[in-house]
């Protein structure tokens, strides 16, 4: 699935991924695969990417969160997030 991270200043991230964790109002919630569509707010927190790689133009913006899982994360204060037909888009600052 393909996700995409934007700030008001830049594109944080785009690219493929095997899944999404987000900080939401009622507890984290994670978007994988097929996932049904969905628009929610986001709360601060950490936007964590499960993928196998990060393309060099992104990996300055994201955090790998262990050496074990292909795991990235980047802080957000805020956001919301749209996700439908296996694209999501990230609007966060």
């Amino acid at each position: 699935m393909n996700i995409k991270i934007l700030t008001p200043e830049y594109v944080v991230f785009e690219g493929e991924v095997e899944s999404v964790l987000l900080p939401g109002k009622n507890g984290e919630f994670h978007i994988m695969t097929n996932h049904a569509g969905i628009v929610s707010s986001l709360i601060g927190g950490k936007v964590k990417l499960f993928t196998n790689s990060v393309g060099e133009a992104y990996a300055k913006n994201l955090t790998k969160e262990n050496d074990k899982e292909s795991v990235f994360s980047y802080p957000i204060k805020s956001g919301v997030v749209e996700f439908n037909h296996n694209k999501g888009i990230i609007l966060c600052e």
